[in-house]
């Protein structure tokens, strides 16, 4: 007797999906379902969320989530917004979606949403602040996108991600660190902990030095802090100051200049958010022609 083949859905969200008080065959004019549904919609339907605040994802988790999909189905429904006729985007659930066409799915189950730009990228960012393991940085950056692109004040922001506001201020005072700092965040040789003994220190020069001496001695937590307080006794290597770390869309903008106007430009940013952008040229034709490049034209 031949074994019967497994279902591609979880057994909780296919009793959903059969159950006919669930619509999930309810179309509009254009063919499309509806907002409100909850539908096994094609994968090549569904693009990815623009708002991801996530930049890496682990390939061994992802692939042993796609194990489980492939043997168990996907149990947690995808969320996406409605773009046009059989056009999804991703709300949240990126994860799950990786790993769906890793598991080599067709159909993935997802709940349709009506969402603006503004409530894709604050669901995005709280969905992942609340279920994901970002490390620090990924955070801070969720924290200050949300209060900035979806005006919010921390104390709103703190109500919204169910984090106190003294919590929300230190990740985001992780942005003011040098960018060598940053980096060992992201890559974690250095932790939340650490961090926040580091920024006490108000010379950029002495956090730098803090930080590297944490790394090369691989110091705890504890003994970074009591380093911290001994600072002023302790002879640290002398250091040029280092720079402030440039944000992700600061560059990516800087890089489109760049591609635009055929020429090199430099972002010079300081910590308050002053600075300059420098063009260089080599001859007046070579400055008339980065004028035109960028719209300004004389005739």
């Amino acid at each position: 007797m031949s074994t019967p083949k497994k279902r591609a859905l979880g057994r909780g969200l296919n009793a959903i999906l059969e159950s006919p008080e669930t619509d999930i065959t309810s179309r509009d004019i254009s063919g499309a379902y509806v907002a409100g549904a909850i539908a096994n919609i094609p994968l090549n339907h569904i693009e990815q969320n623009p708002f991801q605040p996530r930049e890496e994802f682990d390939n061994t988790s992802l692939q042993e989530l796609a194990d489980s999909i492939r043997e168990q189905g996907i149990i947690q429904p995808l969320t996406v917004r409605k773009m046009g006729y059989d056009k999804y985007q991703l709300i949240s659930g990126e994860r799950r979606l990786r790993a769906s066409l890793m598991a080599g799915l067709t159909h993935v189950p997802a709940y349709i949403r009506v969402a603006n730009d503004e409530q894709m990228l604050e669901w995005a960012l709280i969905e992942n602040i609340q279920r994901e393991n970002l490390n620090a940085l990924e955070i801070a950056f969720s924290y200050q996108r949300l209060i900035e692109e979806c005006d919010l004040t921390q104390d709103e922001l703190s109500k919204k991600v169910g984090k106190n506001r003294a919590t929300i201020s230190n990740y985001i005072r992780l942005l003011k660190l040098p960018a060598e700092i940053q980096a060992s965040l992201r890559d974690g040789s250095l932790s939340m902990g650490h961090a926040r003994s580091i920024i006490n220190v108000e010379d950029p020069v002495k956090q730098l030095a803090i930080a590297r001496k944490i790394v090369k001695d691989d110091l705890s937590v504890r003994e970074a802090e009591k380093l911290v307080r001994q600072v002023e006794k302790i002879p640290l290597p002398q250091l040029s100051k280092p720079q402030l770390a440039t944000p992700e869309r600061y560059r990516e903008f800087t890089e489109l200049l760049q591609a635009q106007i055929n020429a090199k430009v430099e972002l010079i940013r300081s910590q308050t958010g002053k600075g300059k952008l420098v063009i260089p040229f080599s001859s007046d034709a070579d400055l008339e022609r980065i004028f035109t490049s960028i719209g300004i034209d004389r005739k």
